[in-house]
């Protein structure tokens, strides 16, 4: 029996995590964490019965413990609360499929503790992976990807080293907004940007999928997860979301992972690693799909991709300016607050202003981030 944990219990990848559960009965979840979604956690916690679980507010775990004073759980809230999760005895596997920079902390504590991460939170590697990957390896803890793309490439390296690596190509479906120019985007409403052509994700990543900023969220995360220099990370538009991302070698083979567009798929696989388990679902028609496209991602449209390799070749803080200031963007957005292309505007202006950090501990990354918050606040009225 495998007993895991999942942040972000209630969100996209921790219901589809919860769905792998549901069909493993060999997979045993031991703790849960969500935001304030309290009927969603109720009703996951009487399916899978949790020892632990962590609602993010106060509030909502106080009505979380009225609501199941019938059952034997303990409920917790807040920082306090993911900490003590993440830290459980008994638990062998944490899934950090929470959204934000407040992964960071559960996932270091985390491998602290000996656990395994499957990891579905870009931030937490985007903004801290000089300090995540090397205390991995101190600790003997594995990094498995949950995201698609890297899951894609964690399969074609198949334990291949990184000098045989010659070029990792990230594909990327190009989003909603594929072929259209900056003109067509200055009317943009929310609506439209969470019309994904393929995927069905959560609100941000959705908005981050039609700028791109999710493709250059994992520019930086591959870096740290496979040890290549920026140069060797290329984007490649792939419309079909078919291939989900490929490795070229020095000999010049090309392995690449191809699949429905499913994310049960690198989840179970993140899990199970490295066994491989049977799964139910839609499979690739090679006749009925007919052919597969590629195309260079336009980067002077989607800005979001350029300005990513920009803040990776920077590095220090500067990643955590790019992350805090779209996170801070997309919410504005999503709330109306501001227009579509202010988004990269937002992350580019908070890039210029800042004074980089070489080396930055958990503690100024986290100021970092506020003092983006901040500055976007002054700027958004």
């Amino acid at each position: 029996m495998k007993r895991i944990a999942i942040l972000g219990s209630t969100g996209s990848i921790g219901r589809q995590t919860l769905e792998v559960a549901r069909s493993n009965k060999d997979l045993s979840v031991s703790a849960l964490a969500a935001g304030t979604n309290v009927e969603l956690m109720e009703a996951q916690i009487r399916e899978f019965g949790p020892s632990t679980v962590c609602m993010w507010t106060q509030e909502a775990a106080s009505d979380l413990k009225r609501r199941v004073a019938d059952l034997d759980v303990r409920v917790t809230c807040g920082m306090e609360g993911l900490l003590e999760i993440a830290g459980l005895n008994e638990v062998q596997v944490l899934v950090t499929a929470i959204v934000g920079m407040i992964g960071i902390k559960p996932t270091i504590a985390a491998i602290e503790a000996g656990k395994d991460i499957a990891l579905a939170n870009k931030e937490t590697l985007v903004t801290a992976g000089h300090i995540i990957m090397p205390l991995a390896k101190e600790r003997g803890v594995s990094i498995l990807p949950v995201d698609s793309e890297h899951s894609a490439i964690f399969q074609s390296l198949n334990g291949e080293p990184a000098e045989r690596v010659s070029r990792l190509f990230l594909t990327a479906s190009g989003g909603p907004f594929r072929g259209k120019t900056r003109k067509e985007l200055e009317g943009i409403q929310v609506e439209d940007a969470l019309k994904h052509p393929n995927w069905t994700m959560g609100r941000k990543i959705t908005i981050d999928s039609s700028t791109l900023v999710n493709k250059g969220l994992e520019v930086m995360e591959a870096k740290w997860l496979f040890g290549v220099d920026l140069d060797r990370i290329e984007v490649v538009v792939h419309p079909q979301s078919i291939i989900h991302s490929m490795v070229e070698y020095v000999d010049g083979a090309v392995m690449a992972q191809l699949g429905m567009p499913d994310m049960k798929l690198p989840i179970q696989y993140a899990l199970f690693y490295p066994d491989r388990r049977p799964m139910e679902g839609e499979r690739v028609n090679f006749f009925e799909l007919g052919n597969l496209t590629f195309e260079k991602p336009d980067t002077d449209t989607f800005t979001g991709l350029a300005l990513a390799y920009r803040a990776a070749r920077l590095g220090g803080s500067m990643p955590t300016v790019y992350n805090a200031a779209n996170e801070k963007a997309v919410e504005l957005f999503l709330a109306r607050k501001i227009s579509y292309l202010q988004i990269p505007q937002l992350i580019e202006e908070s890039m210029d202003q800042h004074k980089n950090l070489p080396n930055p501990t958990v503690e100024e990354i986290l100021e970092t981030q506020r003092q983006v918050y901040e500055f976007i606040a002054g700027k958004v009225k």
